[in-house]
This record gives C-alpha cells, structure tokens and sequence, in this order.
C-alpha cells in the first residue's frame, strides 16, 4: 500500500509540474477618444467681440432666415426642404 500511495504522489507531482505556467494578462493600450463637434448654437453662431455674431452656415434660399443648412463637406443640405448647394471649388 505504501508503493501505491507513493506512485500517486508521484503522479500528481509530476502532473503539476507538465501544467502550463499561466500567462499575464498584458495591459492594451486604450483608444483616444475623438472630439465630438459641438453642438446647438455654437454650431450656428460665432461670437466676435465688439463686432457682434456672425453666422458660421447659410441660411436655406427656400425656406429663407432661420433655417439653417447642414455641412456635408463639399455640400450644404436643408434638413426641411432637402435643398442642395454644392461649395465653390477653389482652384
């Protein structure tokens, strides 16, 4: 019996030492957050000291004054009517 007992012991240490040591985790690095555009009448407006406000997007020519058309890069689009205007290319 004490043989017996002895090959187990053996057995399982042996065992134990084929295990895999366990891999640390490694820290990843986080992704930069992105700017997020402002929004509301900051989007609209710009406020210059002693001159007053100017305004940053056009106004809609069909809707006419108060609204307000979007920025699409190369386009600005009227969110009420789907008017287009296409930018002037600078050559």
């Amino acid at each position: 019996m004490a043989e017996e007992e002895l090959e187990v012991e053996e057995e399982t240490e042996a065992e134990e030492a084929e295990e895999k040591p366990v891999k640390e985790k490694k820290a990843k690095p986080k992704a930069e957050k992105k700017k997020r555009k402002e929004k509301g009448m900051f989007s609209y407006y710009k406020v210059d000291g002693k001159e007053g406000l100017t305004r940053l997007r056009p106004f809609c020519e069909r809707c006419g004054p108060g609204y307000f058309m979007a920025d699409h890069g190369n386009r600005y689009t009227c969110g009420n009517c789907g008017f287009t205007r296409y930018r002037q290319q600078e050559e």
